[in-house]
């Protein structure tokens, strides 16, 4: 079968993974992409700034990773526990993103993976399909 470029891609990108891990819900903002079997990360201040400038942040941290949202097939977005504005913020984006973009997203706790500790986050796509989290569900735990 012969495909044209822009067919060629489109296969490639349903084949490859390219996954979104957003935690605002700890200490710092944490940003995974993951293609494939590479992982980029970067980490920014948990602060009232970050969170209302969230959505550049992430497209600054794809574009750097000459990537773009409309690549992005999955979205993993941490509902805590944690802190309040963190998850209200990253869950109200990813909200947005997935009505505006109709990018998938699954809504995790790190308490969802009992029994596992140490979990890195270019595990959690494997550890949401293992633990059967719901697609598309947001339940948001928020520390008092």
């Amino acid at each position: 079968m012969i495909l044209f470029s822009s067919a060629l891609e489109l296969f490639i990108n349903t084949i490859i993974m390219n996954n979104l891990i957003v935690d605002a819900a700890r200490d710092k903002i944490f940003l995974t992409h993951i293609v494939g079997k590479n992982i980029y990360t970067c980490s920014h201040e948990n602060s009232k700034s970050n969170f209302e400038k969230m959505i550049v942040l992430i497209n600054n941290f794809l574009n750097i990773n000459k990537s773009s949202l409309s690549e992005i097939s999955t979205i993993y977005v941490n509902r805590g526990p944690g802190s309040f504005a963190g998850i209200r913020n990253s869950l109200s984006i990813i909200k947005a993103l997935f009505l505006t973009k109709n990018i998938d997203y699954y809504c995790f706790s790190f308490t969802d993976f009992s029994g596992l500790k140490d979990i890195k986050y270019e595990e959690v796509p494997n550890l949401c399909e293992k633990f059967k989290i719901k697609k598309n569900l947001i339940n948001p735990i928020y520390l008092s």
